[in-house]
């Protein structure tokens, strides 16, 4: 099979929108931020646009809950008359109030959620992250319109694997994300990966997890989480997750994207100085999307429709 006809030049100069697909902590938003404040990328964090929009009402709920349970009868007085005003804070480089809110479940006196509130909690991630990740291109226009960003990078969540079917290329999500990106496995190699888990370990964090890996591994536990440190519950399940998704994400990037190895894409795990600028990361872009292609038809039809999307895009700017 032939190369795809297009040199690396021609490549560097498209308006180029990425979606990056991959596990938490694998470097998604690390290099999504340094894209986006050394070249001028524009960086869409999907938790952002999901806590800004799609989730704003509940997390301020949520705080406004906390306050009013705090038998502080000065600040809920406070509150119910409005006099004073709350919001949060939440930035592309602080997503804190997010990750609060979708908790994780146990004892409510070591800060975790009761069964029916973490499960009702994680459907409302879900539905806000699909909604996000069609938003996508939306933004792209808009990135350039607003703020002549020419290149646009999709920071998604690592649960995206989990929120699509992903072999149906009529998934709504799928369908969107295809449309006007190009999809991009970072896969982490084995070394990379136990990093990751042993980050997972030291620190638990609260995660979206596909219903069917989640209800079987909650249908044991008591309804009301007593007894059950959040933690302790959390943290054998990340290794578990991964295998999960793992497969998931492969079939993704199969069908509709490309893998490229973590390692060939950052120097070495976590090191900041090794996240590459917009020359070097198209540069290894156009090498693996390219060699790729001539060894598949899927991939290279995948190319083909990028670029016929990056063709559209530089017609209407």
């Amino acid at each position: 099979m032939d190369a795809p006809d297009i040199t690396f030049d021609e490549f560097a100069t498209l308006p180029h929108a990425i979606t990056l697909l991959g596990m938490s902590g694998v470097g998604k938003t690390l290099l999504s931020t340094n894209l986006r404040s050394s070249d001028n990328w524009f960086h869409y964090s999907a938790d952002y646009r999901i806590g800004t929009r799609y989730l704003a009402e509940h997390i301020l709920d949520n705080i406004k809950f906390k306050i009013m349970t705090m038998g502080d009868p000065f600040v809920a007085k406070l509150l119910r008359s409005d006099s004073i005003y709350i919001n949060h804070n939440i930035s592309v480089d602080n997503l804190e109030p997010v990750s609060t809110f979708l908790g994780m479940y146990g004892d409510e006196k070591y800060g975790g959620l009761d069964k029916p509130e973490f499960l009702e909690r994680q459907n409302l991630y879900q539905r806000a992250e699909i909604e996000s990740m069609k938003d996508a291109s939306r933004f792209i226009e808009k990135a350039w319109r607003i703020y002549r960003c020419n290149n646009f990078i999709n920071d998604a969540s690592g649960s995206l694997c989990e929120i699509v079917e992903p072999d149906n290329p009529d998934d709504p999500v799928i369908m969107a994300l295809r449309a006007e990106s190009l999809i991009l496995y970072i896969q982490p190699d084995a070394e990379y990966e136990n990093a990751l888990l042993q980050r997972a370990r030291e620190n638990p964090k609260p995660l979206f997890y596909n219903p069917e890996f989640i209800e079987p591994r909650l249908a044991d536990q008591p309804e009301n989480g007593h007894g059950v440190e959040p933690a302790e519950f959390a943290m054998p399940l990340f290794p578990e997750l991964v295998s999960f998704r793992k497969p998931r994400y492969e079939m993704m990037a199969e069908l509709y994207g490309y893998t490229i190895a973590a390692r060939e894409l950052f120097d070495s795990a976590g090191n900041e100085q090794a996240v590459p600028r917009a020359d070097k990361f198209l540069r290894s872009l156009y090498d693996v999307i390219t060699t790729q292609a001539s060894k598949s038809d899927t991939a290279r039809s995948n190319l083909a429709l990028y670029l016929c999307a990056c063709e559209k895009r530089r017609c209407n700017r």
